[in-house]
């Protein structure tokens, strides 16, 4: 039986209520509405919960997601504050979950005072370490920052900035089936080899794309395919 999981990105959560134009605390409270409805088996958020990361917006947060019960796996995004995001989320963050045959890892892609994402050699040796040791069949990588240039308006040097030492670390992994992000604002599907590579939409605001809101579901089959659907709003 296929499982699922969704995926949220990008609320922006800020102490005031508008957030680059837009009621970021309504338009997530709408998502998650939504969500609410969908049948699905756990739950990413991958990144830049808070605009300013303070930490009245993480418990702001945490309440608006209050009404999606499933145990959510939390990444910090560049507009974070992991401190307070710890505090607030601290048995979700960056947990790793498996679902059948699949598991999920996450990895922290953020530097510290830079919007563009870098993974260290030593992370890139934990993410080895983590996938040799997984007794799973099928991987799904999640970060926050893009791995591959989005072709389209995104400035890519906002995006991870030593991609190929990243592909170079999963290539020798058939079981990796799929890679997924969020920080672009742009629901996109690319292909690497027998990779597959998704980018989530924000649930405030969209840089490139239709002035919806959205999130992402995907489908996690036996047979190691991974599809994904993302849901407008």
């Amino acid at each position: 039986m296929p499982k699922s999981f969704i995926q949220i990105s990008d609320s922006h959560i800020d102490d005031e209520k508008l957030v680059m134009g837009v009621d970021s605390q309504a338009n997530l409270a709408s998502v998650v509405e939504h969500i609410s409805k969908q049948s699905y088996d756990a739950l990413v958020v991958s990144g830049d919960l808070s605009h300013n990361g303070t930490m009245s917006s993480y418990i702001q947060i945490k309440e608006i997601l209050k009404p999606l019960n499933n145990n959510a796996s939390i990444l910090p995004g560049n507009h974070d504050n992991k401190s307070n995001l710890s505090k607030i989320f601290s048995n979700s963050l960056l947990c790793n979950f498996q679902l059948n045959d699949w598991e999920i890892i996450t990895i922290d892609s953020v530097q510290n005072e830079k919007v563009s994402g870098r993974l260290s050699n030593q992370q890139l040796q934990t993410l080895t370490d983590e996938i040799k040791l997984s007794s799973a069949k099928y991987i799904v990588l999640c970060l926050h920052h893009p791995v591959v240039p989005m072709q389209s308006s995104w400035n890519d040097d906002l995006s991870l900035e030593n991609p190929e030492d990243f592909f170079d670390t999963i290539s020798q992994f058939p079981k990796v089936r799929a890679v997924i992000w969020g920080h672009t604002h742009q629901s996109s599907e690319f292909n690497r080899d027998s990779i597959k590579l998704f980018s989530c939409p924000s649930t405030a605001v969209q840089f490139c794309g239709p002035s919806s809101i959205g999130y992402n579901h995907y489908t996690l089959h036996d047979n190691g395919e991974i599809n994904c659907k993302t849901r407008w709003l």
